[in-house]
């Protein structure tokens, strides 16, 4: 068939003639550097995906233990020190509270106060004890010089002054009257009433290392996050023979599959290599010799003086002959013998001496022989299939008059480009279609990333298709 081709066709023609939209050029396979059955999962990538993980969620979970027990080890600090200034305040200051404080002449029960306040009240936690009148003036502190002094009480200390409770904060020390606490950090800051003999009421308050709730806050979380991430990690190294196995078992999936994917490919081959040779050597003979017998007929039926049934039998004929050269154009398209016997430029012929007999202009751009592109069967394979597939998307659907057929080799890479004067196409919508199951868009791509090639595509409505390949060379 590819003898029939006259050099011609082989001329290099000048693009169309005809401006059109430009569209840009969108990418539909990649390339992928493993050829098929080389693609398989990898127990070490995953086995690292899966301790990134573990060490993802240990990292949560202690995260969230020192949030968790450093709360904790706050309220328990909170809780301790309100109970440890309600019994400082009940046992300790409330009996040798005298109402000298509030006279003009404090200093002997000062002095008395004081005594106690230092010797059983402060020490490692407690850090500073105020004695505030509702009015807020401090009557006593073991600052000397806040006593006399006058601030603000604020909305808390008055609420537990007029409704007797004991109330605990964090302070950061603020305020007018912590300048003398400042610099220890944060403290637990703890009021509460007290009475002196006669029932007037005065406000205890005691400030409190918060150091105490960084020390709890160690010992919570070592208890609990020791128990969480051991827990965690034994869960770990239990699954990770399980996962293994499940990877062994995927792996082995993947493989027959790929093995059957092959076999149905090579099935795929045969048959159609099968049916192209009994086609051939069967229906397109039986019918090449009928045209042969129908031929002779109508010359004997001259000889006789008949033309009139000469010439309807020659038009018997010629429909003969034009089954004929469309039963080879099917045998091109089920399986090409050229592309085995005479090379991929014979192939590629063919099926542009196919496309021709549908009334489309195919024009030819490449070399005498594909030897010289370093291709290999696959290669070849891969190029005629795709050249094959545009072709026929050409003849079906772009209702194209011009269709450019180039090949040519770029460095390492061949390059194949046909390129259409038809219709064009919204490539999103024909996404779409292709998703709903209409596997046209779907089949190049797919031809082309098994191969590890590259395959762009630039169309739009009115704009014409342009197809690109790229195949790397070996």
């Amino acid at each position: 068939m590819a003898d029939e081709t006259s050099a011609a066709a082989l001329e290099i023609t000048p693009p169309f003639s005809e401006p059109r939209p430009e569209a840009a050029w969108t990418t539909l396979a990649s390339g992928n550097p493993d050829p098929p059955g080389k693609r398989e999962i990898s127990g070490t990538r995953v086995m690292l995906q899966v301790g990134l993980v573990a060490l993802l969620v240990i990292s949560l979970v202690a995260g969230g233990s020192v949030i968790l027990a450093r709360r904790t080890a706050e309220r328990e600090a909170v809780n301790g020190a309100t109970q440890a200034t309600d019994l400082l305040a009940d046992a300790v200051v409330q009996p040798v509270l005298d109402d000298a404080l509030l006279s003009a002449t404090p200093d002997v029960a000062l002095a008395a106060l004081d005594k106690v306040v230092r010797k059983q009240v402060l020490g490692h936690s407690v850090v500073r004890v105020k004695l505030w009148t509702p009015q807020g003036r401090i009557v006593y502190s073991d600052e000397r010089r806040l006593i006399g002094t006058t601030f603000s009480l604020g909305a808390e200390e008055r609420g537990a002054l007029t409704t007797p409770t004991t109330q605990a904060e964090v302070t950061e020390l603020q305020r007018p009257e912590n300048q003398y606490e400042r610099g220890q950090g944060k403290l637990l800051e703890v009021y509460r009433p007290v009475w002196t003999p006669t029932g007037q009421a005065l406000l205890f308050e005691t400030y409190t290392r918060f150091q105490a709730v960084a020390e709890r806050t160690t010992q919570l979380w070592r208890g609990f996050a020791g128990i969480m991430v051991s827990s965690l990690l034994l869960l770990v190294v239990l699954l990770l023979p399980v996962l293994w196995a499940l990877l062994d078992r995927l792996r082995r999936g993947q493989r027959q599959r790929e093995q059957l994917l092959q076999h149905a490919v090579d099935a795929s081959t045969e048959e159609r290599q099968r049916i192209a040779g009994t086609l051939h050597d069967g229906v397109v003979q039986e019918l090449a010799a009928t045209s042969f017998a129908v031929t002779a007929a109508a010359d004997q039926a001259d000889s006789l003086g008949q033309p009139q049934l000469a010439e309807r039998i020659r038009g018997a004929a010629g429909t003969v002959r034009t089954s004929i050269g469309g039963l080879r154009s099917l045998l091109v398209d089920i399986y090409p013998p050229s592309l085995r016997a005479a090379g991929l430029v014979a192939a590629l012929t063919d099926l542009a001496a196919a496309a021709r007999s549908r009334d489309i202009d195919v024009r030819l751009d490449f070399p005498d022989s594909a030897v010289a592109l370093g291709l290999d069967a696959r290669g070849e394979r891969l190029i005629f299939r795709v050249a094959q597939e545009c072709l026929r998307n050409v003849t079906r659907h772009a209702a194209a008059r011009a269709v450019d057929l180039r090949l040519a080799a770029e460095g390492d890479t061949v390059i194949l480009q046909v390129e259409d004067d038809g219709l064009g196409f919204d490539l999103d919508a024909a996404r779409d279609v292709a998703q709903e199951g209409h596997f046209g868009l779907r089949l190049l791509p797919d031809l082309a990333s098994q191969s590890g090639a590259t395959l762009r595509v630039a169309t739009a409505p009115g704009a014409g298709t342009k197809w690109r390949l790229e195949v790397p060379v070996a």
